[in-house]
């Protein structure tokens, strides 16, 4: 098994919940809006951390992230996006047609689902709270050739 913390829409703010959540995830993904970009070294201090731009992050982020990653771990391809540059998320897998899981941000609400046998997943926003959503990043789990998730709640 190998166990993906996923983490977006920080917005310069990283919970010491969100160490808690991922304790003991062999990767993280950032899927944008970090914020500040000490986040990633304070992220990386955990797991090797994967992680892209938001359209709120400045250039030292861009600078250090790219705009969408793609990555194999556990034999499974994953791309990595923030998710402003798109309408609609149902899209998804036609645009990356080799993926088994693409995750995003952006919306700062969490979801989880299959689209055409593609697990697409936004951890929901782990920042600022911003009112009517949850505060919440998710764990992604490899097992056996399969992907699974599940949301993590950090504050009440």
């Amino acid at each position: 098994m190998i166990r993906i913390g996923v983490v977006a829409d920080t917005h310069g703010l990283l919970r010491s919940e969100v160490f808690d959540a991922f304790r003991g995830v062999q990767h993280i993904l950032h899927a944008g809006d970090v914020g500040d970009p000490s986040i990633l070294d304070d992220l990386s201090a955990l797991a090797p951390v994967i992680a892209v731009w938001g359209n709120m992050d400045g250039a030292t982020v861009r600078d250090l992230t790219g705009e969408v990653r793609g990555i194999d771990i556990g034999g499974m391809r994953i791309e990595v996006l923030h998710g402003h540059q798109l309408a609609d998320y149902a899209a998804l897998p036609g645009r990356f047609p080799h993926a088994r899981v693409i995750v995003h941000g952006h919306t700062h609400l969490p979801s989880n689902r299959r689209i055409d046998g593609v697990l697409v997943l936004n951890p929901g926003s782990a920042g600022p709270r911003r009112p009517g959503k949850p505060v919440t990043v998710a764990i992604l789990d490899i097992v056996d050739g399969e992907a699974m998730a599940r949301h993590v709640h950090l504050v009440p």
